[in-house]
Parts: structure tokens; sequence; C-alpha cells
């Protein structure tokens, strides 16, 4: 089959491989049918994610065709359509048993792409088929299931709830990408009285102003001046870090008032200066996270009721072969004005 595989920084290729085999009784077979490219995969490509191996297939989020299942698979079978996870859960340790699917000891957590070969391919391997991939209405279509797999739940735990966003909380999201304008879009679930919307690319401003957020502050405005005039002098109840690098999250810890809630969810490769001189007199929260994916199917409930429509994040659909132009486009979002790219069998 022909999958994209990571070779050594800045080095990627779009390639014959092996094709997924069955290795254990509850593994299954996905035919992928619609996949995307995650900024977390960017990382790999910069060298941020040593754990990842010279040929590992990228991706870690898709849509597919179970073709086959292992003999202990008892949720889903050939001919289904499923969400496949961007977390494989064992569901019998320590951690799954209480929910914190990212963190499985039992060979799960973030793998796919990371530890063993991902999505961007024709075909995938999940292990742990019945705890690591979701069964998909009729009404959901590809897209919309596509978005379930990493973008949104991970901005939903990761950031929204992480950072106790609470009705008429003033909510500043620092870094407007896909993750970022999730974060907006489910911390909108709770009703905040406001969302700041802070990044330098003005097409992602212009997003996050469709999807609800009240005040943008773009390139060559005062972040700290926008967010203490709005609150008079007061700074956020939660500020959401979504970009991953440390002058972002130090900013995150001047635009909080004492008492907030700081939710880092990028994806960090470099140290960051925490400045406790400064902050522990604050009563800050600062938490960090991998998502567990435990609300996908609280989500995938919204979006069958058509209360959430997560093909929003959409801008670039390409055929399945068309993965290295795809990259390109996801790379350069300030000059193609890319958020999620959607790679599709029958594109």
């Amino acid at each position: 089959m022909k999958a994209m595989t990571y070779h050594e920084p800045g080095r990627r290729t779009w390639e014959e491989v092996p094709d997924p085999q069955l290795t254990s009784p509850t593994d299954a077979i996905v035919r992928v049918d619609a996949v995307t490219i995650c900024g977390t995969d960017l990382h790999i490509l910069k060298g941020d994610v040593p754990a990842v191996e010279p040929g590992r297939v990228l991706g870690h989020e898709a849509v597919g065709t179970v073709v086959a299942a292992g003999s202990a698979v008892t949720g889903v079978e050939q001919g289904d359509r499923v969400l496949v996870s961007c977390i494989t859960a064992c569901g019998r340790c320590r951690y799954c048993r209480t929910g914190m699917y990212g963190q499985c000891l039992g060979g799960g957590g973030w793998i796919l792409g990371h530890r063993i070969d991902g999505t961007q391919a024709e075909y995938v391997r999940v292990p742990y088929a019945d705890t690591s991939t979701h069964l998909l209405p009729e009404a959901v279509t590809d897209e919309a299931a596509l978005m379930l797999a990493d973008i949104l739940p991970t901005s939903y735990e990761v950031g929204v709830l992480n950072g106790r966003v609470r009705p008429g909380d003033t909510v500043v999201v620092v870094g407007a990408g896909p993750i970022g304008l999730a974060a907006i879009t489910t911390a909108r679930l709770f009703t905040p009285g406001h969302i700041i919307a802070v990044d330098p690319t003005a097409t992602r401003l212009e997003a996050a102003k469709r999807l609800g957020a009240d005040l943008l502050v773009g390139s060559g405005d005062d972040p700290e001046a926008a967010v203490a005039e709005l609150t008079g002098g007061l700074g956020a109840d939660v500020a959401i870090e979504a970009v991953g690098i440390p002058e972002t999250f130090e900013l995150c810890t001047r635009l909080v008032r004492p008492g907030a809630h700081l939710a880092n969810v990028g994806v960090h490769g470099a140290p960051v200066t925490l400045h406790l001189e400064d902050l522990w007199i604050r009563n800050l929260t600062i938490t960090t996270g991998l998502v567990d994916t435990y609300s996908t199917p609280a989500l995938l409930d919204m979006v069958a009721a058509g209360r959430l429509d997560p093909t929003v994040f959409v801008t670039h659909r390409y055929a399945l072969h068309d993965m290295e132009a795809a990259y390109q486009t996801f790379s350069d979002p300030a000059g193609s004005g890319a958020l999620k790219v959607v790679l599709s069998r029958d594109a």
C-alpha cells in the first residue's frame, strides 16, 4: 500500500510500504476512507517528538471501513464504518479504568503515527479495536466524524474542561489554528461572557470571529492591553494556550487574573520558563494534558443531533494520493489559509 512515512526531521515520503496485518486477536484492519493532518505531525517532522522512528507511517486520525477483525473483537466487524480515535485504549489498565486513556499502560495511549504505524495510509492496523474505534451513525459524514478523532476532543478536554470554563467567564485563546478554533467552538457550550482570540494571522482571526470570538487580537496589537481593557484591568478567567512555543505560554501567564486557570494544549518542543517568582502569589491553576478522548461519544451525539458542525474547520480537500500537496498546504497556513485538510479515498 501507499503511506506517508517519516524518515528524519524535515523529510517525509509518500511511498510503498507493507500492508498492515493482524498481530493480535484484539486488532482490526481499517481501510482508510478519510484522513487528515495534525499540527502534531508537523512537530514530528521538525524533530520535536524524538520517539518517532525513521520509517514510521504518520497520522493518528481517520475514518474508515473495517476490512478484518481479530478473533477477540466483538464490537465491530467487517464492513462497519468507524472513527479511528487518536488515542488507543486497552480498557483494562489502571488509567483506562478511570477514563485516562491517553496514559494507557497496556500498550495504548497515543501510539498511532508515534510508536506504531499510523493512519496516513491506505490501510491501518488498530490495536484494541473494541475500545479504540467508534461506530458511526449514517447521519454523520466522514468529514464531520474525522474532526472528532483529535481536534475537538483535545480542545474540549485539555482546553475547555481543564480550564474550567464557566458561564460569564472571559476566555482568551492564544493561537487560532485548528485546536484554538475548536477550543472557541467548544467553550461556547458553556456560555462564557467573552472569548478573545490571539493570533498573528488575519485569515485565522477571521475564522475565529465566524466561530464565536468576540475580540480579535492580531499582529501589531498588544494582547495584554486588549485583555486588560475588556476586563477592567483584572485579566482573563481562563487562558487556553494552543500554539506550543515558550512565548505563547508565557504570554498566557500574563493575560490571566489571580485565581484563573491556564490550560496548556500546545505541543511544546522546547523548555519554557515558569516565572514562579511572579506567579506563586496569584493562585493560578496551570494544567497540561494529552487528550484522553473520553468525550468523543458525547461529541459524536452532538454532531448526530445537529448541535455541532465540525465541518466548519475543513478548508481544503484532496484525494488520498495527493498527500504531499496536502502537507504543503497545511504547512503554510498564512499563505494557504488552511485550517484542516481532508484527504478522501473517493475524492
